[in-house]
């Protein structure tokens, strides 16, 4: 199935027409009936979007591009993708960074028996602020840098953040290099967000009447807090769930 069809689909199942989707994502509603009609792909900035109105994963309206252009799994490997599609978030995750691991290991191992085939060490961009960070992608003229990832580098990060400030301290110094992956956020997780246009780093926390709450790690800078409420009318986007080593509990919880 189609990229156009897997999101008249979703569509169709929450319940929104293309007016209601295409007032959200700021487009024309012909825009989302050539989107539909495999006749034009989004731009970056409202494919981000649109997961989020859509509330999926990127991967989701995609899943089935493999076969598209000729992909075919075995039945043992279809059978592992259905498997990791049942699980929850952190199940994901959690498969991911394994996968990650073994790779990294069977790469060290191969080096080590003196294989002929020379891999090239991995790298993943470096933003210089996470205003860049916005893209999806690294592109000519963006800015960043590309680092060579090491031992020091998380299994699973796709690209890195140079902090600016004090609103994640001590947890995350200003002018501090955060990693970063696209997975799912989790409650408590921190996020790189673009708030209104402004790009932030904060900590997550979605309650049970779908109020969002973009918390400081710094207490002390608890006016740099963001709360979305029912109808504020304000746009927000997630670009990547930051790395940390531990888990930071949420304010007041």
């Amino acid at each position: 199935m189609s990229f156009g069809k897997q999101l008249r689909l979703r569509r169709e199942e929450l319940g929104l027409s293309r007016a209601a989707l295409a007032e959200e994502l700021g487009v024309s509603a012909s825009a989302i009936s050539n989107y539909e009609n495999d006749l034009s792909s989004p731009k970056e900035d409202i494919l981000l979007r649109l997961f989020d109105a859509l509330q999926v994963e990127p991967n989701y309206l995609y899943r089935d591009s493999f076969r598209a252009i000729g992909f075919t799994c075995t039945p043992k490997e279809q059978e592992l993708i259905e498997k990791c599609r049942s699980l929850s978030p952190t199940g994901c995750r959690t498969v991911h960074d394994l996968v990650n691991a073994l790779c990294t290991y069977r790469n060290e191992l191969t080096r080590d028996v003196g294989s002929l085939v020379d891999f090239e060490p991995r790298r993943i961009p470096l933003y210089r602020s996470p205003a860049a960070a916005g893209y999806a992608s690294p592109a000519l003229g963006e800015d960043f840098d590309y680092i060579t990832c090491d031992e020091t580098v998380p299994c699973g990060a796709e690209f890195a953040v140079r902090i600016q400030g004090d609103s994640m301290e001590p947890h995350i110094a200003d002018g501090s290099v955060v990693y970063v992956n696209r997975d799912p956020l989790q409650n408590g997780d921190v996020g790189i967000f673009c708030v209104d246009g402004d790009m932030l780093c904060k900590q997550y926390y979605r309650d049970p009447l779908g109020i969002t709450y973009l918390f400081s790690l710094n207490r002390s800078r608890a006016d740099a807090d963001v709360v979305f409420g029912a109808g504020s009318g304000r746009t927000l986007a997630c670009f990547g769930r930051v790395m940390l080593e531990r888990h930071v509990p949420l304010p007041g919880f």
